[in-house]
């Protein structure tokens, strides 16, 4: 009995190999996530003309104050985007980072007198779930970093480190480059 490979689609004959097409995909994401960069960078630099100008005319401290508020949550948007583009998945942290932001921009541009009992207590609420959310990310290793057992990784590069003083191969570093040993 014939088994495919788990690698091939069924159909077309086997041109189309998985491998491929989710290399392609992870490509074509990539390049969505910068252009995606590059309308935000254009977004912050209309915003800082915009905040130079609305100083240099007049001084509307609660629409300056909302547009350099604006300006932080999309600086925190780009650094969200870079790390997607270095790691290729989300940061959790940096996200809950930008909704605590996000969150406390509203409440200055609305103005805390102005906002309800109820809605300062959902807002409080938020804050301290995204805090605590905030402090397990913190207190949580990286699990991609975990996953990769590599050298940036402090955590499982010591524990693999120290796994190979313990049974003896102090100078096995030496031969990792694939070189013949005579």
């Amino acid at each position: 009995m014939y088994k495919r490979f788990k690698s091939r689609f069924l159909f077309c004959n086997r041109w189309l190999d998985r491998h491929i097409i989710v290399r392609n995909m992870e490509a074509f994401q990539d390049l969505i996530v910068i252009v995606l960069c590059l309308g935000l960078f254009a977004v912050m630099l209309i915003q800082l003309w915009g905040i130079f100008t609305d100083i240099m005319q007049s001084l509307n401290y609660k629409q300056v104050t909302a547009k350099i508020l604006f300006v932080l949550i999309l600086v925190e948007l780009f650094r969200l985007l870079m790390v997607y583009l270095q790691e290729h998945s989300i940061s959790v942290g940096v996200a809950v980072e930008v909704t605590i932001v996000s969150l406390l921009r509203e409440v200055v541009v609305h103005g805390a007198l102005e906002i309800s009992w109820i809605q300062t207590a959902a807002i409080c609420g938020l804050l301290m779930v995204l805090a605590t959310l905030l402090l397990v990310c913190a207190k949580t290793p990286h699990m991609d970093c975990m996953s990769a057992n590599t050298k940036f990784c402090p955590i499982t590069h010591q524990g693999n480190m120290e796994s190979q003083n313990e049974y003896g191969f102090h100078d096995s570093h030496q031969y990792d480059n694939n070189q013949p040993l005579a």
